[in-house]
């Protein structure tokens, strides 16, 4: 019983943090324009002033002397965005591959697990490097790199899941009284792949928003001129030992907005797993 109360607790704490941290950067992100403009305003005699100087830049100013603080809830936007849209189109396609694979099995299994394989067995790397040669890079390229780079984690979850409940009596019964398949793949099956893939969805966003992170940060990802958290980063990365703030504080956006979404993901985890749930 103890141990219950114990582990009830650790996840309102989880849920509490998670959404606190995920609520607060999502206010400042969103309304960045309404609460703090100019994230753009050049202002050659204000550069590189340190952070908690000047009411005006509380934390500081970049090379071109624009607000650090400005351009980090700016960033964020590009940010989310990736993060947010590309998880929704992998979503999108993986499910739908998962639940034909799975209910059809054949041919359509086979065709769509060898393809999966095929792609795990690329470097995320080696795939982004290909992709971005051959396509070019910028805001949309990165995203559709994503969402074909995790599409099949959704297609495998959801087929592993659908092999087990096509078999159940309530499936069974749904084919023998003359069900469609359409009927029993969105009203039987679908609902049951909910939480797996909602909890999966949820600590995907926190690693695309580092992946987006990364590729801006090695010249693959954003436009440089579009204002980025992995873009701060890089245009930081030269000036470390004498402006430090510059890529600290993108860092830190980053790190508490992963460390927002994977709380939320955990909390999600444990609270639709009865038996994780009860034997903390």
């Amino acid at each position: 019983m103890a141990s219950r109360t114990a582990s009830s607790n650790f996840l309102k704490l989880e849920f509490i943090l998670g959404a606190f941290l995920v609520g607060v950067i999502g206010i400042a992100v969103i309304f960045s324009g309404a609460i703090l403009p100019g994230a753009e305003k050049i202002d050659l005699m204000s550069r590189l002033v340190p952070p908690f100087v000047r009411p005006a830049h509380v934390l500081g100013t970049d090379p071109l002397g624009r607000d650090v603080l400005a351009r980090v809830m700016a960033g964020g936007k590009i940010s989310l965005l990736v993060g947010f849209v590309s998880v929704a189109g992998g979503v999108t396609i993986g499910v739908f591959m998962g639940l034909i694979a799975g209910y059809y099995r054949g041919i359509w299994d086979m065709l769509v697990m060898r393809f999966a394989d095929i792609q795990l067995a690329l470097p995320f790397i080696l795939l982004a490097i290909t992709f971005i040669a051959i396509v070019g890079g910028g805001l949309a390229n990165t995203i559709i790199l994503l969402i074909v780079s995790q599409w099949v984690q959704y297609a495998r979850l959801v087929r592993g899941s659908v092999l087990t409940l096509r078999e159940r009596e309530f499936i069974l019964s749904a084919r023998a009284i003359g069900v469609k398949d359409w009927r029993i793949i969105i009203h039987h099956l679908l609902p049951n792949l909910i939480g797996p893939v909602i909890v999966l969805m949820t600590l995907n966003v926190a690693t695309n928003i580092l992946l987006e992170s990364s590729l801006t940060f090695l010249g693959l990802g954003i436009d440089p001129t579009i204002p980025s958290w992995g873009g701060m980063l890089a245009e930081g990365r030269t000036y470390l030992q004498t402006a430090w703030w510059v890529s600290v504080f993108p860092g830190l956006a980053i790190l508490l907005t992963v460390l927002g979404l994977n709380l939320l993901g955990d909390w999600l985890r444990d609270s639709l797993d009865p038996t994780g749930r009860t034997s903390a």
